[in-house]
C-alpha cells in the first residue's frame, strides 16, 4: 500500500495558503494545480481506467461562505496517538490544536493535527493537517470526508479556505493508505466547497 501521507504534504508545499481575505483567483490556481497533477501519470493517484479519460475533478463553485478566519486554540498537552487510516498502517499524530469559526452565523469547531513524522522535515514543520466530514459526505463529496492542508499561524487565528478541500487518494485507488476522518471532526453543515466526489 502506498502512504499518502507524503501525497498530501505536496499540496501544502505548492499552495501554502497564507492570505488576507477569499481570493478566488488562488482558488483557481488550486484546481488547476490539482487537475495538472491528476492528469500525470506519474503523479496521479487515478487507476489507469480512469486516467486514460480523465478532464478534470468536479468542483464545487468558488464560494466566500467557505473561507473563514477561525479562532486559533493550542493544545499543548495532548498525547500522541495511532491513527487509523483505510489499511493497517498507523502513522504518529498529535492533536495540535482547535480551530473555531462560523457559518452561517452558527458556531463549529474542528481538531487540526499534526504527523510527528512528518513534521520532523525542515519543510513541513509548519505543516497542519485538518481533516473534516459533513452533510455532504456520501452525497455530493466523498464518503470517508475530505482534507485540508494549513500552515502553523503565528497568532491566534487561523485562515481556513474549505474551497481547497481535496478528498484523500484513497477516493481514487485501493492502492493508497489514507487517515480516516476522526469523529471528532464530522460537523453538522453542508460545506459546498472544494472537490466533489469522484464516482456517482
Amino acid at each position: 500500500m502506498k502512504n499518502y501521507s507524503l501525497f498530501f504534504a505536496i499540496l501544502f508545499i505548492s499552495f501554502g495558503y497564507s492570505q488576507n481575505k477569499f481570493d478566488k483567483a488562488k482558488v483557481q490556481s488550486f484546481q488547476d494545480e490539482l487537475n495538472k497533477e491528476y492528469a500525470n501519470a506519474k503523479t496521479s493517484p487515478l487507476l489507469p481506467a480512469d486516467l486514460a479519460h480523465f478532464k478534470s475533478l468536479d468542483f464545487f463553485p468558488a464560494n466566500e461562505k467557505y473561507f473563514v478566519v477561525a479562532k486559533f486554540t493550542r493544545t499543548p498537552k495532548e498525547k500522541a496517538f495511532k491513527m487509523p487510516t483505510s489499511t493497517d498502517r498507523t502513522p504518529i499524530y498529535v492533536k495540535y490544536g482547535e480551530v473555531d469559526f462560523t457559518i452561517d452565523g452558527k458556531s463549529y469547531k474542528l481538531n487540526v493535527y499534526r504527523d510527528i513524522v512528518l513534521s520532523r522535515k525542515k519543510e513541513y514543520k509548519d505543516y497542519l493537517f485538518l481533516p473534516f466530514s459533513d452533510i455532504t459526505s456520501g452525497a455530493e463529496s466523498y464518503i470517508g470526508g475530505r482534507y485540508i492542508d494549513l500552515k502553523l499561524p503565528k497568532g491566534d487565528t487561523i485562515e481556513i479556505d474549505f474551497n481547497t478541500a481535496y478528498n484523500p487518494y484513497c477516493a481514487y485507488s485501493p492502492e493508497y493508505s489514507c487517515p480516516k476522518v476522526p469523529l471528532e471532526n464530522d460537523i453538522n453543515v453542508e460545506i459546498k466547497a472544494g472537490v466533489k466526489k469522484f464516482h456517482d
